[in-house]
């Protein structure tokens, strides 16, 4: 019979286990396999420093009482429009900034190494800094694209975090978030530049340095052709710009990031690109940077609950030992390096075409899986969320003992976020039947060794789905995008395999993966399932 002194024995070990670097054995052969082995010593320290600085800051910046509070003015009564926020959210950022992560744009191809970076942060949640660090990576490569922005460029690639500019983006309004041809927000030109008016419903960030704002120039026509994409700094001329906080979102997660409806009255803004860059750079970054989130806190659902499964102690025994357990532990360690295999490859297509190494035809596998991935790991995220909280039983909701309840609230807002999941699958359609762009990926992953029955089937049907008419195409474009996420990660995963330095076990990953995710899957019939069960829980 456990005491509860050995009870606690067993917390303080499963704790301890946490504490370890959070960089693990298939992060680190992914560097390997994808060139980046002289960025070791930058992840793994920044590893170590996340399980335990960041982790221990970002439970305390979380707190209720330490969430973000709007101050419209000052003590003499200015307005400032100004968020306030707790000192570890500060010190957090200054922790998070000198390793570089946002200075390594200033260079081309480095997205990669980045994303290794928020990977490792984002195994905390979002923690009030991951959404401004995506924005802001979209800030710097659409001003790096529109050019003559150095002074901007300057300060939003400062690693100092107390002299650097941070961005944000604000595209939706109150009547929709992907219905941006309605945009109602007006931008008018007179003497001295570009001044924005209107409303825009949900802009988070909204302590950023830089807008990134969205409005339609008085005279262009309707629909997203006549939209622009603007600048909007947050000071002129050192007064705060023509915009007012009406308040700030009260949201179920992502809390310690200060999100806001705002109110354009005639402020000043630079005019840098149309929509189709918004989305072709901007939410394309964004998306990629979800996705990165997503299998961040992925990770960090697998880890809490492995560690809680082999500490833990029930009728004499741990929990791991028992089958129902295991199998929760092993299919959290499968979904966690199938979803990290995929959004890496996509964040080493991203450097290859910045660097202007990629085939057209990868572009444009690019941009379909770009899409894709962030559905499929925004999904499997908050299921592996939920997955880790069963296997810690009551205490798994309760708050002050584990980080699951709100990586599981963060969860959900990547999921509605930078496009929610019926969004993305008709936008995946839609290019597919346009450009054709399926077969670009289809024949992307073939050239790196994709191949069976499971890989043709999946491509063969959306290819079918493609001729069929409109009302069943939108019918099932989502039935098949999730289809498609079986062959196409565990094609990721095949390659990793096939390479000198992949992962060890990664066959036994893959096998199950491949099986217990199959249309018809009948675990009775899996007569393997035993023994993968052992190898993967070890």
């Amino acid at each position: 019979m456990t005491t509860p002194e050995q009870a606690r024995e067993g917390f303080d070990a499963w704790r301890a286990r946490l504490a370890t670097n959070a960089w693990d054995d298939h992060a680190d052969s992914l560097l390997a396999l994808y060139g980046r082995t002289h960025e070791r010593p930058t992840v793994h320290a920044f590893g170590a420093e996340s399980s335990t600085t960041v982790d221990a800051l970002v439970r305390e910046n979380n707190r209720d009482e330490n969430l973000p509070v709007l101050n419209r003015f000052d003590g003499l009564g200015h307005r400032t429009e100004g968020i306030d926020f707790h000192p570890s959210y500060h010190e957090l950022g200054r922790v998070l900034y000198r390793t570089g992560i946002m200075s390594r744009y200033a260079e081309p191809g480095q997205q990669f190494a980045t994303l290794a970076l928020m990977y490792l942060y984002a195994q905390n949640g979002e923690g009030g800094h991951a959404c401004p660090l995506a924005c802001t990576a979209g800030m710097i490569r659409i001003l790096q694209q529109a050019g003559g922005h150095e002074a901007w460029l300057e300060r939003l690639l400062d690693p100092n975090y107390d002299t650097h500019f941070h961005a944000s983006q604000f595209l939706t309004e109150v009547q929709g978030g992907s219905d941006v041809g309605a945009n109602a927000v007006v931008a008018r030109e007179d003497h001295d530049g570009w001044r924005l008016y209107g409303e825009k419903w949900f802009c988070s960030v909204i302590d950023a340095h830089l807008f990134l704002v969205t409005a339609r120039p008085e005279g262009e026509g309707a629909g997203t052709r006549g939209v622009k994409a603007f600048v909007v700094p947050r000071m002129v001329d050192g007064s705060v710009n023509a915009f007012n906080v009406r308040r700030l979102k009260y949201k179920l997660g992502t809390r310690s990031m200060a999100s806001a409806e705002v109110d354009f009255v005639g402020a000043k803004a630079v005019l840098v690109a149309d929509f189709k860059d918004v989305v072709q750079v901007v939410l394309n970054t964004s998306r990629l940077y979800n996705a990165v989130a997503s299998v961040g806190m992925l990770q960090r659902a697998y880890r809490e609950a492995y560690a809680y499964a082999h500490t833990r102690m029930a009728f004499g025994q741990p929990i791991v030992a028992f089958p129902t357990v295991a199998r929760i532990i092993a299919r959290l360690r499968v979904e966690s390096v199938a979803n990290r295999s995929t959004t890496f490859l996509l964040a080493d297509m991203a450097d290859r075409i910045a660097l202007g190494d990629a085939s057209d035809s990868e572009a444009r596998a690019y941009r379909l899986l770009v899409n894709l991935n962030k559905f499929w790991t925004s999904v499997q995220g908050t299921r592996g969320i939920q997955d880790a909280i069963e296997v810690l039983g009551g205490n798994g909701a309760i708050e002050s003992f584990s980080v699951l309840p709100r990586l599981l609230r963060d969860s959900i807002v990547c999921e509605a976020w930078e496009g929610g999941h019926n969004v993305l699958c008709a936008q995946a359609f839609k290019d597919s039947a346009r450009f054709g762009i399926h077969r670009d990926l289809r024949a992307f992953l073939v050239a790196r060794g994709a191949e069976g029955p499971l890989f043709d089937a999946a491509f063969d049907r959306w290819e079918a789905l493609l001729t069929a008419s409109p009302t069943q195409g939108a019918l099932h474009a989502r039935t098949l995008a999730e289809e498609l996420r079986i062959p196409v990660q565990s094609a990721a995963m095949q390659w990793e395999a096939s390479q000198t330095g992949g992962l060890a076990g990664l066959q036994v990953i893959i096998d199950d993966f491949e099986r217990t995710n199959s249309r018809g899957y009948d675990a009775l019939a899996d007569e393997g399932l035993g023994d993968r069960l052992a190898q993967l829980v070890e």
